[in-house]
C-alpha cells in the first residue's frame, strides 16, 4: 500500500493558501495602481516629464487585465466557497469604474474613476478574505 506524498489534510489546505495569496496579490496590485495614478499626477503636473511613459494607454489596459484575472480567480473562487455575493458585487463595481476610466480622456475624471475602482477592488479582496475566515 503506497501513501500519497502529501496527506489529504495538507492537500485541502493548499487551496485556501493559494486563494488567500491571490487576494493579497489583488490588494497589492490595487495599491500599485493607486501609487501609479498619484505618481503620474505629481510627476507630470509638477515637473512636466514622464507623460510619455506614465500616461501610456497600455499600462492601464494591462493593469485592468491583471485586475480582472486576479479578481476572477480569487473572488470567483471565494464566491464558490463562501456563497456571499457582496465581495463579488463590490469587485464588479470596482472593475467597472476601472474600465470606465479607460474610456474617458486623461485628467481628473480618469484619476477619480481609477482610484475609486481600485479602492473598491481592494475592498472586495479584503471582504473575500474575511468571508473565508
Amino acid at each position: 500500500m503506497t501513501q500519497s506524498p502529501v496527506p489529504a489534510a495538507n492537500q485541502t489546505s493548499l487551496r485556501p493558501s493559494l486563494r488567500r495569496r491571490l487576494d493579497h496579490l489583488g490588494i497589492g496590485l490595487a495599491g500599485l495602481c493607486a501609487l501609479h495614478c498619484m505618481a503620474t499626477l505629481l510627476v507630470v503636473s509638477a515637473l512636466g516629464v514622464g507623460g510619455h511613459f506614465l500616461l501610456e494607454e497600455n499600462i492601464h489596459r494591462i493593469g485592468l487585465a491583471l485586475a480582472l484575472v486576479v479578481a476572477a480567480a480569487a473572488i470567483g473562487w471565494g464566491l464558490v466557497r463562501h456563497r456571499r455575493a457582496f465581495p463579488f458585487a463590490v469587485a464588479m463595481a470596482g472593475l467597472g469604474f476601472m474600465f470606465w476610466a479607460l474610456i474617458v480622456p486623461h485628467g481628473t475624471n480618469e484619476f477619480v474613476l481609477t482610484l475609486l475602482g481600485v479602492t473598491l477592488v481592494s475592498a472586495a479582496h479584503y471582504l473575500n478574505l474575511r468571508a473565508l475566515r
